[in-house]
């Protein structure tokens, strides 16, 4: 298994990118807001991207209406902004969002996508609770899309046919969710089914769930992704 740890802060010098043009999409994840992905939006701005940290009511629908709806909506203002790159960062179920919209629209001027923690294989505590009322008042319809079955929208939407990097967590807060996974994991997913077939790069980070958007090594190796396609740095000794 692949792991990455950083001994130092931010080390972000070289990854500056040299147009406006190249814009960053950031979609938060389920039951969360843009204010979560602030942190990697100030830090990509600096970078020089054209950043859209997008806030969405994540459980108002079900996967395929946010996608289409949300995404469409951003990738307007791209438009509108004459946008040359597209890139998505997203935390969680934002990540099923963009693969969903990706496997049913064309993206000409697409770049390079990271994703936080995704469900890409479902998560067992869907399995588990799912059904439960809280569950369901807590996480709309969206929610209960999550699961492990085969049947579940993560795991209808085939191999990725993009470039991929995915950062997962191997810390948990959560004893009890904890205890409904298999392996790794970061208390909502584990590392294992944060992978999907067709994706580039898979990296481990010592990062929760819910904070993972805001860790100092998962911000510098999104910034190396977006600019160089793979987590390694090839410049360091």
């Amino acid at each position: 298994m692949k792991r990455i740890l950083f001994q130092t802060t931010l080390a972000l010098a070289g990854l500056a990118v040299t147009t406006a043009a190249e814009h960053v999409v950031l979609l938060h994840g389920l039951c969360r807001s843009s204010k979560s992905m602030e942190k990697m939006n100030e830090q990509l701005s600096e970078l020089g991207y054209t950043v859209h940290n997008v806030d969405y009511e994540s459980r108002t629908a079900e996967i395929s209406e946010l996608s289409e709806e949300v995404i469409s909506a951003v990738l307007l203002e791209c438009n509108e902004q004459q946008a040359d790159k597209v890139h998505f960062v997203t935390h969680s179920m934002g990540g099923i969002m963009v693969r969903h919209y990706l496997a049913n629209n064309k993206l000409p001027q697409l770049g390079r996508v990271v994703m936080l923690a995704p469900p890409n294989q479902g998560s067992e505590v869907v399995d588990k609770i799912g059904d439960w009322k809280a569950f369901k008042k807590l996480n709309g319809p969206a929610g209960q899309q999550l699961s492990t079955a085969e049947s579940s929208v993560p795991n209808q939407l085939g191999a990725v046919k993009f470039q991929l990097g995915v950062i997962a967590g191997d810390r948990s807060i959560n004893g009890i969710n904890s205890m409904m996974i298999d392996g790794d994991d970061d208390g909502k997913v584990s590392v294992e089914r944060t992978k999907v077939e067709g994706m580039s790069d898979h990296v481990v980070i010592h990062s929760t769930h819910p904070m993972i958007m805001k860790n100092d090594d998962a911000i510098e190796l999104t910034a190396r992704f977006l600019k160089t396609g793979k987590f390694a740095d090839d410049t360091a000794d």
